[in-house]
């Protein structure tokens, strides 16, 4: 007798069933996998760019600073008041360009030193102030959000000898 067209579809002439399924389950995970693994390249390729970003504008910003501190000592420098408003209200413009990129000045006498935003560059015996606390700003430090773009440099208080 001849088998006929319906007998051989009941047999196994192909892949199970089983294996169908283990093929389908193994590219549906390497599917996932693969999202997955686009997924995290394109947030480390945004954080990048961000970090990139903020790398330059801080850069441009220090810039700016050491502007603004070319000015500051030019007035400090120059007698006459009644010469100097143009080169006052350059400055003043200078320091609200910088205030609208969100950069605050940090630094005062009286501040406790913090070597993360400090560079003690002196210490003086003073009693004026606490211990290991700010007694003269040389240089303003400045911070655009939680970063700092530049220390301020300062003459950091000790206890005069003799004291504990």
């Amino acid at each position: 007798m001849q088998s006929s067209p319906a007998s051989e579809q009941h047999g196994t002439p192909g892949p199970g069933i089983e294996d169908l399924q283990a093929r389908v389950d193994e590219l549906d995970d390497r599917y996932k996998r693969a999202l997955a693994d686009l997924d995290n390249y394109r947030k480390r390729s945004e954080r990048l760019a961000d970090s990139r970003v903020a790398d330059a504008r801080d850069r441009m910003l220090r810039d700016w600073l050491d502007a603004v501190d070319s000015v500051d000592t030019a007035l400090e420098m120059t007698s006459t008041d009644g010469e100097l408003e143009g080169l006052k209200a350059v400055r003043d413009q200078m320091r609200s360009i910088l205030e609208r990129q969100g950069v605050q000045g940090f630094g005062a006498t009286g501040e406790a030193f913090d070597p993360d935003r400090h560079e003690a560059i002196a210490a003086r015996e003073s009693d004026a102030v606490p211990d290991r606390s700010i007694v003269d700003v040389v240089r303003a430090g400045y911070m655009a959000g939680d970063r700092v773009l530049r220390p301020a440099r300062v003459i950091v208080s000790r206890r005069p000898d003799g004291e504990s």
